[in-house]
């Protein structure tokens, strides 16, 4: 039930609603990486040993509280958070670079102190491989970010590669013709 009001898919996702896992959900608000810190040095408070995961979009990137975070985890040595940032080119009014340009991406972490990784974000082996080396660095005292390099709305034709669709849910026709063309692409899911 995607964009329905009182649903839990209503816009940003409604954690109230039951979504296992997700404790926080504020979409291009740019809090993500802020609330991950702070969960993370809760653990490292309580001896946890646990990695803290947040995931943001490259358009959130264009929010300045995600680099004031990102200064702040270096500074503070969190080394246990592994962020990733779907680095798709696309945000809701369109393409990042005509929004507000990023540029290098991947220097730009790392000038803010972070171990960076690009990976392929349609590779479940290098998603997969990514983490693990996030994991191998734990105890030089810097956050790990991945860059997943994805397409939006990857394998259906008329999604893919644009913005249009990033919070406008298909029609019945649509979504036949999207669930088919997945299917097409990835099997049975």
């Amino acid at each position: 039930e995607i964009r329905k009001l009182g649903s839990r898919l209503q816009g940003h996702p409604s954690v109230e609603k039951g979504l296992p896992g997700v404790h926080v959900a504020s979409g291009s608000l740019g809090q993500g990486i802020s609330v991950a810190i702070g969960a993370a040095l809760a653990k490292r408070i309580r001896k946890e040993e646990n990695f803290v995961y947040v995931l943001t979009g490259d358009g959130e990137c264009e929010e300045g509280q995600i680099w004031e975070a990102a200064l702040f985890g270096a500074q503070h040595k969190v080394d246990r958070l592994i962020a990733m940032t779907d680095w798709n080119g696309q945000q809701i009014d369109g393409p990042v670079d005509s929004v507000i340009s990023l540029g290098n991406l991947k220097a730009k972490w790392e000038a803010f102190g972070w171990d960076c990784l690009v990976v392929d974000g349609h590779n479940m082996e290098e998603i997969e491989k990514g983490f693990a080396w996030a994991k191998s660095l734990v105890g030089n005292g810097k956050p790990k970010i991945l860059l997943v390099k994805t397409v939006m709305g990857k394998g259906v034709d008329f999604m893919e590669g644009t913005h249009h669709w990033h919070g406008k849910a298909p029609n019945a026709e649509q979504t036949e013709k999207a669930l088919s063309q997945l299917k097409e692409t990835l099997g049975d899911f």
